[in-house]
């Protein structure tokens, strides 16, 4: 059953939706804008309906207030979690996993716009973002050595050496130091640093969204899923994706609009 975008009204952050691009904005400045046990859950619960709302073509994930996000608030989460037994542990573990789950279960791109402090889960969300844009303000740490915990943390192991490297990687979870912009462009962690990182996102995601829609959906789902199989294996995926996607109307429409010499007017079917 497919969701109308309006019938998304989160509690613990901002949500807004303009033809076809979502935007999730966090929005709690005043403390550069931490997570809560409520926030983490209405986030992995806003992902899930995502996969059932085909009016969001795109998400923009961004902060208010020139920070991006601190991790998990130090009153409303830490210091309970050091109380928390076993069972609880457990569950909200479990419950940050299921967030970046989520988000990469989504079909949807998310764009992610990172300015100023982006660090603990604030970076995990930015990690498991598929697309990402810096400030040149954005410092982004893997910070969780440094509060006495794993770097093993909602997928970090799994995902960030894939996108730059297991040394580089090895490095930002065992010492929790900071990233810069300049550094995290160079390593691949941001496609590209920029001054208006919220305009330069939200026209990203404008571009994603008018364009094929199923085609991106198509391609992030084949980026997640050919991580865990050969190159033989992968080929066989990419053959039975790419015949799926030739016979929609989007690619029918391509090629009258390249006959004819114009640009493409894709509608996602």
């Amino acid at each position: 059953m497919s969701l109308d975008p309006a019938d998304l009204v989160p509690s613990h952050f901002r949500w807004s939706f303009d033809r076809g691009v979502g935007t999730i904005t966090l929005d709690r400045p005043q403390r550069k804008n931490p997570l809560t046990f409520d926030s983490y859950a209405e986030l992995r619960d806003l992902f899930c309906e995502l996969k059932h709302t085909p009016e969001v073509r795109c998400i923009v994930f961004a902060g208010a207030g020139g920070n991006f996000c601190s991790g998990g608030d130090v009153h409303e989460i830490i210091g309970p979690l050091t109380r928390m037994d076993d069972a609880g542990l457990n569950q909200f573990t479990a419950m940050t996993g299921d967030l970046v789950r989520a988000m990469r279960d989504c079909p949807q791109p998310i764009v992610a716009a990172i300015d100023g402090v982006c660090a603990g889960a604030g970076a995990i969300i930015a990690m498991a973002s598929d697309l990402r844009l810096a400030a040149p303000s954005a410092k982004t740490a893997f910070l969780f050595t440094r509060v006495g915990l794993s770097g093993a943390d909602m997928g970090a192991c799994a995902i960030l050496p894939r996108i730059i490297g297991h040394g580089r990687a090895a490095e930002l979870l065992f010492t929790g130091r900071s990233m810069s912009a300049e550094e995290g462009e160079r390593w691949g962690f941001f496609g590209r640093i920029v001054a208006d990182v919220h305009a330069e996102a939200e026209a990203l995601a404008r571009q994603l969204a008018d364009g094929p829609v199923q085609a991106h959906y198509m391609t992030k789902r084949q980026l997640d899923a050919e991580w865990h199989v050969s190159i033989e294996t992968a080929l066989d995926m990419e053959a039975e994706a790419q015949a799926e996607c030739m016979k929609t109307n989007d690619f029918r429409r391509a090629y009258e609009a390249f006959a004819a010499k114009r640009r493409p007017d894709f509608k996602g079917d």
